[in-house]
Order: structure tokens, then C-alpha cells, then sequence
């Protein structure tokens, strides 16, 4: 086959997969090495890796020696036919998988693969480990199967173990997208009494990891309230909830006046008990009002609050709880004691 004939040949293939060929590929083409070898020295293909060429007039990119790579695990097949059934074939995983999904400062020295069935390879840039991959744990990115975030970070902290490293690369991947928190507590289950945890206790391992990447309630919290603006926000979001929840306790009076009269005391009482929350307004809320008190702030905080009648509802929910105190809920829902803290 003559070498013009032979580029036409495998541009069909090329096009399918970022522009390259195996030569294992070509051969079920018809196309020899040898004639491979003469489209290379003609600058019409490029050797990327052992048995992969990419057509000159394709596009490079950061990632194309992973993609060789990963075509040369199955060299024989085409992309399109590997990626129909992602769990039986080879996945990017480990450090390989963090570069691709972008998180962490993992450096991938060489290509880290995983296989159901076990691998070997003289090559020194690629690494098979065999492991057995549930469908929902690889998904495509870039065009190629990868561990998803939730199995990466799984996966590193197995292969890595440094717990620093890892707290790094879920930071960065709580950036990406929400992460499946249930599913990482399954994943990590196996790997806690290694990382110095209870046996099975994926639940401390995620903690743990979660503290030392700061996005635990405490840390998240701190970060919150050291910045005067969201702090703002945040209040000025709470206390329209809290407007919304008394608005329906003055509407829920109304409930329980006819429930009075159809059931059981004790059930009523029982249901009263559970609603005294919607009307409470923590002391800490209004102690933490003049810490981030502005004019602006006291705007959004008359706009949140003008509507409600505190009077009317502190009246009704201390009617319908004879165990409240009315004047304590009054200091709470009264918006004259926000005015005084400013």
C-alpha cells in the first residue's frame, strides 16, 4: 500500500481518537510498519509512543501522552469500541487520575492505570494495579475513563497514604463539584485502621480529612464570620427565615385552637413542644448582631423584620404555651433590642 493510499487509510481511525493510530490498529488495515515508518520520516505522522503515532495536522494538547498511553494498554481496539464497557477495560487512576480531573499538586511521574484483571508492562512510564472498579465509580474526562473525584481520593489515600497530600486534593476537588459524601465514608471504610482509625470507620477518615482541608463546620464558620460583608449576608438570611418561621407559628395558633377540640392533650402538647422552635431567636444571634452592625446591615435588617407585629406573636404563642414567658419572648423577637445593640 502506498504511503498516500495508507495516510487515507487511517485518517478514518485518527479522527475517532485525537488523532492517533496504534500500529496495531493499522496493521488490521492492511497498513505495515514499514510504510508507518516512511509517513513518519515524511512528517506526516509522529511518534508519541511505543506503537502509537498522532497525524501531523493534529491538535496537541497537555494531556495527549496520557491518551497514547491509555490507547497503547489496548492497542488493538478502538476507542469508541473500549469505552462501552468502562469497568472492564483500563482506567486512569491514582495521581494519573488527579492531573486529569485537575486537583491537588500530586506529580504524576508516569501513567497510573487500573485493570480487573491483572496487568504487567516493561515500560516504565505506564503502572497497572488491579483493582475492581464499580461502574459509578469511573466516569470520562477528557475523553478518557477515570476514577470519579469521590474513588481518586479513595484511591490516593490508599496508594499515596499521606493524609496531607489527600486533604489537598479534596479541597480542590470540593471546588470542582459537590463531592458524595456517603459514597467517600463507603470508600474509606477499608483504609481507616491503616490510617490509624477504628477499623471501618470511614466516617473519622473523612472528618479527619475534611479538618485538615478546612472545610469542616469550624473552619467554614471562622472563615465566615472574619469576613464583615458575608457575615452580613448570612445574618440578614437568617433573620428573613426566621420572619417566614413566625409567620407560620401566628398562622399554626390558629391550628391548634381547633385541634384543641378534636384531640388528645397530650398529642397537642406533643406537637407544641416540637414547634417552639420556629419562633426562637438564640441570644447569641442578637449578641453576634453588634459585631458586624452597619448602617447597610440595619437596613437589610428593618426591611427583613418591619413587616412582623413580635407583639401579636409573642401574644398567640405564649397563649397557646403557658410555659413560655412572655416577656423573654418578647426580648428575643423584639426588633427594638436590635436597635439598641446598634
Amino acid at each position: 500500500m502506498k504511503s498516500m493510499e495508507a495516510l487515507r487509510v487511517l485518517e478514518d481511525i485518527a479522527a475517532a481518537q485525537w488523532g492517533m493510530v496504534t500500529t496495531a490498529q493499522a496493521g488490521a488495515l492492511g497498513v505495515p510498519r514499514l510504510t508507518l515508518s516512511r509517513l513518519v520520516d515524511s512528517g506526516h505522522l509522529e511518534r508519541l509512543a511505543n506503537g502509537v503515532y498522532r497525524s501531523s495536522g493534529a491538535p496537541s494538547d497537555r494531556f495527549e501522552d496520557l491518551r497514547a498511553a491509555w490507547l497503547s494498554t489496548d492497542p488493538g481496539l478502538r476507542a469508541e469500541e473500549r469505552l462501552d464497557s468502562l469497568s472492564d477495560g483500563v482506567v486512569v487512576a491514582g495521581t494519573s487520575a488527579a492531573w486529569l480531573h485537575g486537583v491537588g499538586d500530586l506529580w504524576a511521574d508516569r501513567h497510573e492505570f487500573v485493570s480487573s484483571r491483572r496487568r504487567q508492562t516493561q515500560r516504565a512510564e505506564i503502572r497497572y494495579r488491579r483493582r475492581q472498579l464499580d461502574s459509578g465509580d469511573i466516569t470520562l474526562v477528557e475523553g478518557l475513563p477515570v476514577m470519579t473525584l469521590e474513588r481518586m481520593l479513595a484511591d490516593l489515600l490508599d496508594d499515596v497514604r499521606e493524609m496531607s497530600l489527600v486533604a489537598d486534593a479534596l479541597g480542590a476537588a470540593a471546588k470542582k463539584r459537590p463531592l458524595d459524601l456517603r459514597r467517600m465514608r463507603v470508600l474509606f471504610a477499608p483504609l481507616a485502621e491503616r490510617n490509624g482509625f477504628k477499623r471501618d470507620d470511614g466516617t473519622a477518615v473523612l472528618e479527619h480529612l475534611l479538618v485538615l482541608a478546612g472545610l469542616d463546620l469550624d473552619s467554614i464558620a471562622h472563615r465566615v464570620s472574619a469576613d464583615r460583608e458575608l457575615s452580613a449576608r448570612v445574618l440578614d438570611n437568617h433573620l428573613r427565615t426566621a420572619k417566614a418561621s413566625i409567620d407560620m407559628a401566628t398562622e399554626m395558633t390558629q391550628v391548634f385552637t381547633q385541634l384543641k377540640q378534636e384531640v388528645s392533650l397530650g398529642r397537642v402538647q406533643g406537637l407544641q413542644n416540637a414547634l417552639q422552635s420556629l419562633v426562637k431567636i438564640d441570644e447569641e444571634l442578637r449578641r453576634s448582631l453588634a459585631d458586624v452592625y452597619t448602617a447597610g446591615l440595619g437596613e437589610k435588617v428593618a426591611d427583613a423584620l418591619g413587616d412582623v407585629d413580635f407583639a401579636d406573636a409573642t401574644h398567640h404563642w405564649t397563649k397557646m404555651f403557658p410555659a413560655l414567658d412572655a416577656r423573654a419572648a418578647r426580648r428575643r423577637l423584639s426588633a427594638e433590642a436590635l436597635e439598641d445593640r446598634g
